[in-house]
């Protein structure tokens, strides 16, 4: 039984696949059935046009944001660059947690951004060499392991 992983690895595991399913799958509709232009238009540029944030910035933002859930969230899945992948999920998390703020100082985030946020900080805290199930681990011993 030395070759299963431990339980701290099977709850990075678990925890890396469902933070990973919810921004592949939010990732995959937005780029594939809404399109990346219609996710611009409908969450950037509609509601912050009036805003003190340029045009440009809301186009390049929700047309750029689709792309990094899709990619992110399959990262994250696979275990492979888990770090730049985590830091672009913080970012979309923060992206949104400042949009909701500014089109309404007090958003409730207990359904949308806490959860997404607390899986988030609890794969990204947990020591690297703690995830075994990953491509990153794997990929690691076999460079070790080579001459």
């Amino acid at each position: 039984m030395k070759n299963l992983p431990s339980n701290r690895a099977l709850a990075i595991l678990i925890a890396r696949w469902i933070l990973g399913l919810i921004f592949f799958m939010a990732g995959w509709y937005k780029v594939f059935e809404m399109g990346p232009a219609g996710h611009a238009h409908k969450f950037f540029v509609d509601p912050y046009r009036d805003s003190f944030l340029p045009l440009w910035s809301l186009w390049a933002a929700g047309t750029a944001v689709p792309f990094v859930e899709l990619g992110a969230g399959a990262l994250v899945m696979l275990g492979w660059f888990r770090r730049p992948a985590y830091i672009g999920l913080g970012t979309v998390l923060v992206m949104v947690t400042f949009g909701h703020l500014l089109a309404q100082p007090l958003y409730e985030f207990h359904t949308h951004v806490i959860p997404r946020a607390a899986l988030l900080l609890f794969v990204l805290v947990m020591p690297a060499e703690e995830d075994t199930v990953s491509l990153d681990h794997w990929m690691g011993r076999r460079r070790k392991s080579q001459p």
